[in-house]
């Protein structure tokens, strides 16, 4: 797969347009998913900046980051009144927005969760979404807070939540969607340069289509997928409908299509996304799992996440254990 990499930007998303201007490398590299007016190019959220501001935070609140005494988390975690998040600096997942405030729908539904479970303090921690999993495993953080897509081979690595939403793939393509891109099929069809994120499950559904792997551009987000799309390095980005159609809102170069399932051994598939847990914490996943459950029920779910631009088809009752299968 090709790695493009855009330099650092300002952290929120999408923000202001601005004149095009080519990443700084471009290098070939193997990695398989487990993760206006004339301008200058688009800024994107700097993943560095969130970086940078959190670790500040992790030095305050995270002293022992290393080994994590076993036991029951639930139980640590109301002792020490703090609980760390693992995000991956993706609107509208986890990401800092333009106050400089930690927010999204992962970010604000772990607020109120972790506060009826007795945790009043929540510490995101920003790393890159191929890191997560490691990083939690490692113990850097307590629970990955990013709307990550539940997989079997996730599965085999972490325990799953039931997820907070569903979701289905769009495509962030030029203006009038040229090559009339709406599948991953299409994408082989006609032969169109191909974009996705790093550690997306969009890479696998690409390469399960017939997309080759080596020719896969790896972008480190949307927004950084905007800009080569406009810029015409590739001809379309794909991404989760949700955030394929909040990236284009401001642009007038690029339009996002329309949600579809993609095809995986010949059946649609149908992903939802939600925290992830070390395989120890199962006590305090069922935690987690029995507040979510309530939240579906009485409404509140939908109330917290529709902020973030979801939409009542997005809800789901679908388990962890089917995604998981």
């Amino acid at each position: 797969m090709i790695r493009m990499r855009p330099g650092s930007r300002a952290a929120m998303a999408p923000p202001p347009e601005t004149e095009e201007k080519k990443p700084k490398t471009e290098r070939t590299a193997k990695r398989r998913t487990t993760a206006a007016k004339e301008r200058p190019p688009l800024r994107r959220r700097s993943l560095l900046l969130g970086t940078a501001v959190l670790g500040a935070a992790g030095v305050i609140g995270g002293a022992g980051c290393g080994r994590i005494p076993s036991g029951d988390t639930l139980a640590r975690l109301r002792s020490q009144g703090t609980v760390r998040l693992g995000i991956a600096g993706e609107a509208p997942y986890g990401f800092i927005d333009e106050e400089g405030d930690f927010t999204g729908e992962a970010v604000e539904l772990a607020k109120v969760i972790f506060k009826r479970l007795g945790v009043a303090g929540v510490q995101p921690v920003a790393t890159d979404f191929s890191s997560l999993i490691p990083g939690l495993n490692s113990q850097q953080f307590d629970v990955v807070s990013a709307g990550m897509y539940i997989n079997k081979e996730r599965c085999a690595q972490v325990v799953f939540a039931d997820p907070e939403y569903q979701m289905l793939d769009a495509f962030i393509v030029p203006r009038g969607n040229p090559k009339g891109l709406r599948s991953y099929q299409d994408v082989v069809r006609t032969g169109a340069r191909f974009a996705t994120g790093t550690g997306y499950a969009e890479i696998d559904y690409a390469v399960s289509a017939g997309v080759p792997e080596k020719e896969i551009v790896i972008l480190q987000d949307p927004v950084a997928g905007l800009n080569a799309v406009e810029s015409g390095r590739v001809d379309v980005f794909a991404g989760t409908a949700l955030t394929g159609r909040s990236v284009v809102r401001k642009s007038r170069k690029a339009e996002a299509t329309e949600p579809f399932a993609p095809v995986v051994d010949g059946k649609k598939k149908v992903d939802g996304g939600g925290f992830a847990f070390r395989p120890t914490d199962t006590d305090l996943r069922d935690a987690v799992n029995t507040e979510i459950h309530r939240m579906r029920r009485s409404g509140e779910l939908f109330r917290v996440l529709r902020p973030f631009g979801f939409t009542e088809t997005e809800m789901t009752t679908l388990t962890a254990e089917e995604l998981c299968a």
